[in-house]
């Protein structure tokens, strides 16, 4: 049968309508459970990330975001039918520029305290220590945490782990012992080229982050397994703390949630269910 040639052009555009409609039917299907107006930029999820510290978050050779916060966070934006956006910074200032409104949520590694839980909406979504690293020709001995009692620790400013230290310093001092002399530096990566310049006897770090500047060598293990915390993402909004709760489960329901954890050596929760842990914002 002949078909003429505007047949045959109306048959092509057809076919390729019908099978771009095919390809893209998923994405129109998929509706945002986040509350219109909740997100800084509707329809986006504006995380923050300190890309300093891996295997959790950092800049690759070709200056693209990596790491196992930034699978999550965009699995998350996935799940969520928003689109993820990352915004580089240094962690001190995270939790003001959070509650100013420059950004839906904090996605750094944070440990969870309860004064943090106060000031803003955290889902907790792992485990991890405080692991105390020192250079690789060091003598440093340590036994226990009574044993950094004197010495000079390099840390993330503005950290769990800063805070964890100053609690062991004055617990010393209230005992008649020596304080522990603590030096801040704003990101991971200064405390870990500090060490290495001999700037102090040893940093404490994430044991996530400790763990990878062992295996490559640039420092030495010298105590593992202090201060255990949650690792918590963190948000403005409620309801979209509420949102991300809900894919993690979903996360932990169909395995992926294992799977990404697993493959970056950090802990899972013990938990049932993770939910928004803490009261929030007064």
């Amino acid at each position: 049968m002949f078909t003429s040639r505007p047949a045959k052009v109306l048959a092509a555009v057809t076919t390729l309508c019908a099978a771009w409609f095919a390809a893209t039917g998923s994405a129109h299907a998929c509706t945002s459970t986040i509350p219109s107006g909740t997100l800084v930029n509707p329809g986006h999820i504006l995380l923050s990330t300190n890309p300093t510290l891996p295997p959790l978050q950092f800049v690759d050779g070709d200056g693209e975001l990596k790491g196992m916060n930034i699978e999550l966070g965009r699995e998350l934006a996935r799940r969520l039918c928003v689109q993820v956006d990352f915004m580089r910074m240094d962690f001190p200032a995270m939790i003001p520029a959070l509650k100013a409104g420059r950004f839906d949520g904090i996605n750094t590694g944070m440990f969870w305290t309860e004064e943090r839980s106060r000031t803003m909406y955290t889902v907790p979504y792992a485990l991890s220590t405080i692991d105390i690293v020192a250079n690789p020709d060091s003598k440093l001995t340590l036994k226990d945490a009574k044993d950094l009692r004197g010495l000079a620790i390099g840390v993330e400013a503005d950290s769990y782990q800063e805070r964890w230290l100053r609690e062991r310093s004055k617990e010393s001092e209230k005992e008649g012992g020596k304080p522990i002399t603590i030096r801040a530096f704003a990101t991971a990566s200064e405390v870990i080229a500090a060490l290495r310049a001999g700037q102090f006897d040893a940093a404490a770090l994430p044991s996530y982050a400790a763990g990878a500047i062992v295996k490559r060598k640039q420092a030495r293990m010298a105590l593992p397994g202090l201060g255990d915390a949650q690792t918590t993402l963190a948000f403005r909004q409620r309801a979209v703390a509420e949102a991300v709760a809900h894919a993690l489960d979903d996360m932990r329901a169909d395995g992926s949630y294992a799977r990404l954890l697993d493959s970056y050596g950090m802990t899972k929760l013990p938990d049932a269910h993770i939910t928004v842990r803490g009261t929030g914002p007064a």
